[in-house]
């Protein structure tokens, strides 16, 4: 085999291995934008549904006699530094209360005031499932490919690492309490 069929070879075998990694590389990208897209979704999403609420615990705290120091939980959450999964149950589970202290009394349940609240939650609500689809599909995409070779050695180069599904459940770890309900 002459040189230059040899240097031609080479610089085939190299230009296909830039390709393969450009590839790569551009769809862990890809992921990578697709999730923070996600994430911004959900952190907007999120602060809209707390606003909402606050007000429809404001306006059933008004009209009803429930004491105000068991709906703490609203106004905590501003002190705290927690992630988006945390603020998401804690909303939800002020939110039950609120749906609990609305069925129970008849004339707070008919005012349009509460209706109109409770109709914009749910429509939060859809669009928060809808962004945590879309989250944990991409998530789950790109921890496949940085678990899987060549893609894996792509990410380990850049500092790529699996992350936890949008309820922040690391299924490598050996904590078995995070299937807690």
């Amino acid at each position: 085999m002459d040189i230059i069929t040899l240097f031609f070879t080479m610089a085939a075998v190299i230009a296909i291995l830039a390709l393969i990694y450009a590839y790569l590389y551009n769809r862990l990208q890809d992921f990578k934008l697709k999730i923070d897209e996600a994430e911004s979704i959900l952190d907007e999403e999120l602060r809209n549904k707390y606003d909402k609420v606050y007000e429809l615990q404001t306006t059933v705290l008004k009209l009803s006699k429930v004491n105000e120091k068991e709906f703490q939980e609203l106004d905590n959450i501003k002190k705290e530094d927690i992630s988006n999964f945390e603020l998401d149950r804690k909303v939800i589970e002020v939110y039950n209360k609120l749906e609990t202290i609305i069925n129970d009394y008849e004339k707070i349940e008919t005012k349009k005031e509460v209706i109109e609240l409770q109709n914009e939650i749910k429509k939060l609500d859809a669009r928060i499932e809808s962004a945590k689809l879309f989250y944990n599909k991409y998530i789950n995409e790109s921890n496949t490919m940085v678990r899987k070779f060549p893609s894996n050695i792509i990410a380990k180069i850049h500092k790529i690492q699996i992350k936890n599904f949008y309820d922040n459940k690391d299924l490598n770890d050996d904590t078995v309490k995070d299937f807690k309900l």
